[in-house]
């Protein structure tokens, strides 16, 4: 390859190329973007090359100060509350409740003698106001503006000094500079990096509402995440009531938290006790029905796990699969056709997880197994039986882990017997405990045949 002058001028000045269109990267020159395909759109951007400051690991000041958000649940999952001077993405589908859980937030710093700004760029004050008396915050101390322009956020937050800043959305944002649209690739990781260095420099909370895809991906560059101190996902169903908070990365806590919420009139509000909540509908004598104890988080939660079967002439039978993972399902139905000699190519099969929280560990696979042999044979699996553990391709149980605390939540809830992985280590809180070794030990163990 051939270096112009050009190339030798910026290597030597440290400078690196932009596509003002598609935000793609580069050491050279480029007339056409390689990526995207626009002519004349690189920009070039000279880097520092001055050293900087080495120092050792060594800290003697304070902890970092954090801001409580009157939300027990947010707290929880951010390690204690926001740390000034931090960045954190909020990410959540459409219509999940992430402006109501901003408002939340900002209604709880408000109400402890702090201020905070909100930029919305998607809706009105108006609209804003009418969601805000829905939830019967402190209207009258909220600071609010309507804007997508990054240079009228930036600005704002320094005339009003507040405590927090809370943008929704940052794919609405515009930075007047760029050539390129509001939400483009380029557009959101400018002025998302604007953001959290404002964020540094002032001591400022920043805090990011952002947009989730179909596929469950933040929408915009995976960039956005890389540059933020936190990022917490809202989930659930839509047209349920129950929400749940997870933290995929947290620079000042553990990413182990997960938070459970219930949105309902007045707003989301903390379930205490999201095991009794998720059991409290439970009908008993039903097969096809088998309680897990997942992880939610380092929080273990009772859930009940359903399957029903149904006749059907189709050549395809239907396999549905709601709250739970469809492929494990269907890996599964694989196992157990196999394994223990259940053949289900005549019948449709449906799987969920009862009360809408959304399971997706392998742990699951042995209750589902449980609750679809349950449902083929219309056998009732005694209702003080819980099981967990993964189910291999050869039909054995692999161990899991956090046994001692899915075994106390399910005594707490008054299940006497657990079905757990061989080899698994015992608990102390005097629940018999029958260790197995395949799934026919364990439908065994559950129905005596």
């Amino acid at each position: 390859m051939r270096l112009t002058a050009q190339d030798f001028a910026s290597r030597a000045a440290g400078a690196e190329h932009v596509c003002g269109a598609c935000g793609f990267t580069s050491a050279r020159w480029f007339g056409r973007c390689p990526e995207c395909g626009e002519w004349s759109s690189a920009r070039s951007s000279a880097t520092s090359t001055s050293s900087p400051a080495i120092t050792s690991l060594v800290h003697d000041g304070p902890p970092p100060q954090r801001v409580a958000t009157g939300m027990g649940e947010l707290d929880r999952v951010l390690g204690g509350g926001l740390v000034a001077g931090s960045a954190i993405l909020l990410a959540g589908e459409p219509g999940i409740g992430k402006s109501t859980l901003v408002l939340q937030l900002m209604d709880g710093v408000i109400a402890q003698g702090r201020r905070a700004l909100l930029m919305t760029g998607e809706e009105s004050v108006a609209q804003v106001a009418l969601r805000g008396a829905r939830l019967n915050v402190a209207a009258d101390r909220f600071l609010v503006a309507a804007s997508s322009a990054l240079e009228e956020v930036l600005a704002a937050s320094l005339s009003q000094r507040p405590d927090v800043v809370v943008v929704d959305s940052v794919q609405t944002l515009r930075d007047g500079g760029l050539e390129a649209a509001a939400g483009s690739v380029l557009q959101v990781r400018e002025c998302a990096s604007t953001l959290v260095a404002h964020a540094k420099q002032t001591g400022t909370v920043v805090v990011m509402v952002g947009h989730v895809t179909k596929e469950g991906a933040v929408a915009g560059p995976k960039a956005l995440e890389h540059v933020v101190d936190a990022v917490i996902t809202l989930d659930g169903e839509r047209d349920g009531s129950l929400r749940t908070l997870r933290v995929s990365k947290n620079r000042f806590g553990s990413c182990t938290e997960t938070g459970v919420l219930k949105l309902g009139a007045s707003g989301l509000e903390p379930v205490e006790d999201p095991s009794a909540m998720m059991l409290a509908d439970r009908l008993p004598g039903i097969p096809g029905s088998m309680v897990f104890p997942c992880l939610e988080g380092s929080r273990p939660v009772l859930v009940e796990l359903q399957a029903l079967l149904t006749p059907t002439p189709q050549a395809q039978p239907r396999r549905v699969a709601i709250g739970v993972d469809g492929r494990r399902l269907t890996l599964l139905l694989g196992v157990l056709s196999e394994r223990c000699d259940e053949s289900f190519h005549s019948q449709d099969v449906f799987a969920a997880a009862a009360g809408g929280l959304a399971v997706r560990e392998p742990a699951a696979d042995l209750a589902l197994s449980l609750a679809l042999l349950s449902a083929k044979s219309g056998v009732c699996i005694d209702q003080t039986i819980t099981a967990f553990g993964e189910v291999g391709l050869g039909g054995e149980i692999r161990r899991v882990p956090a046994t001692q605390r899915r075994v106390d939540e399910a005594l707490r809830m008054g299940f006497r017997t657990a079905l757990v992985p061989r080899g698994s280590e015992r608990s102390s809180s005097g629940m018999e405990e029958i260790s197995v070794g395949d799934i026919g030990d364990a439908w065994h163990a559950c129905t005596g045949t």
